[in-house]
């Protein structure tokens, strides 16, 4: 992606502000007085810049058609969190919910605790771009021995069985846990990436398939 100029940002930031506390985007007018441009010639020249970069599209040269291409501005392959509030997302990206913590069932869960959304290229994920896909916000430090800090996005494939070996996303009580599974003869030990922290073990019979509540494939940082 191309980098923008300070005044192009402002332009795009201004037209995503209109979009979420009005409904509709600015006119060039009005996108004239908020950045201090006199002329609507001036105020087309940056809309043509960021369609020229691929951030903004409109239809018949109209303002009010102007709709930015992407939630926020990103770099290629960096997660950007965002509000779900319609934007388009380009061609070659992925929108996938993020979530925060369990409130009851794992259904619950998947369905109704959506925290955001991230926008990732489709080609990061690999073959798990066309299977269902969340993301966890990690807390706490059970993973730090994996690479995984708080804060940090860890993306999941949703399914309900695992691998040995493989780092997995598990519904314990009213909590997501990132954990590595390991399913022994009579029991699961779920592995924290935390020296200092002691496996968890179920027994075969409590540990239903729905406790699984995906696959870990990455984990991205902000920085």
């Amino acid at each position: 992606m191309q980098a923008l100029t300070e005044r192009q940002r402002m332009v795009l930031d201004y037209i995503r502000e209109s979009i979420r506390d009005r409904g509709f985007p600015p006119t060039l007018r009005e996108i004239g007085r908020r950045m201090g441009i006199r002329s609507t010639n001036g105020v087309n020249d940056h809309l043509r810049a960021l369609e020229r970069k691929g951030l903004l599209t409109r239809e018949d040269m109209k303002s009010r058609t102007l709709r930015p291409t992407m939630p926020a501005e990103s770099s290629a392959g960096t997660p950007v969190l965002y509000e779900d509030d319609g934007q388009l997302i380009p061609s070659g990206f992925v929108r996938v919910p993020v979530f925060d913590r369990i409130g009851g069932s794992p259904l619950v869960f998947l369905s109704e605790k959506a925290i955001g959304s991230i926008c990732l290229e489709r080609s990061i994920l690999g073959a798990s771009a066309g299977s269902e896909i969340f993301a966890i916000k990690a807390h706490g430090d059970s993973m730090v021995d994996s690479g995984i800090l708080a804060g940090d996005y860890v993306i999941a494939r949703r399914q309900m069985s695992a691998s040995r070996g493989e780092m997995i996303v598990v519904c314990i009580g009213d909590e997501a846990l990132v954990r590595s599974f390991y399913p022994e003869k009579d029991h699961i030990k779920l592995l924290a990436g935390n020296k200092h922290m002691a496996p968890l073990y179920i027994r075969n019979v409590d540990f239903k398939p729905a406790m699984l509540l995906g696959v870990v494939v990455a984990v991205y940082r902000r920085i």
